[in-house]
């Protein structure tokens, strides 16, 4: 398999919103009942993602797999955090958005974090408390917890950040 994760074109939003389609679903039949409703995310937020060069596709030989939005500092509502505390709330960074991918493709999670962590080493990214699938992606990668922030319309979001330094830990017996 060849995969490769390259900017998205305007030309692409309609094979996008396919994959935003196929990730509700597997939210849907997780238990998620309630992230990614009310049409969101919808065209305008795709094609914004696209025109500020941060909306990215993923390509599995050479065919369209994967998206995620990818987004310099500052995040508006990232600017007051609840119960908890940014890891470094003085450094820039990066926000990952918007990860969507088909239901049989596997490993896009790790694929979109070697991408961002070769971009930038301090990453934030939230996601909703019902999306367990997230979550444990979030934390399989080493992220931590950092707390609860406020989308603009009012709804909570866990949020985590990573720095990362560069060197993998091993133990060697």
């Amino acid at each position: 398999m060849s995969r490769i994760i390259r900017e998205a074109d305007l030309a692409e939003v309609t094979e996008i919103m396919h994959i935003m389609d196929a990730a509700k679903g597997i939210m849907r039949q997780s238990g998620n009942m309630h992230q990614w409703g009310d049409g969101y995310p919808s065209e305008a937020v795709i094609t914004a993602d696209i025109e500020r060069n941060s909306g990215f596709v993923i390509e599995d030989n050479n065919e369209i797999v994967g998206y995620f939005a990818f987004l310099q500092s500052p995040e508006p509502t990232y600017a007051k955090i609840y119960e908890g505390e940014w890891i470094d709330d003085l450094q820039p960074y990066h926000v990952v958005h918007r990860i969507a991918s088909y239901p049989d493709v596997h490993g896009i999670f790790s694929s979109i974090m070697d991408f961002c962590f070769s971009h930038d080493t301090n990453i934030r990214i939230d996601t909703h408390r019902d999306n367990k699938i997230m979550q444990h992606n979030i934390l399989k990668h080493d992220f931590t917890y950092c707390g609860i922030i406020y989308l603009q319309s009012g709804d909570a979001r866990l949020a985590y950040q990573k720095i990362y330094n560069g060197l993998e830990t091993e133990i060697s017996l």
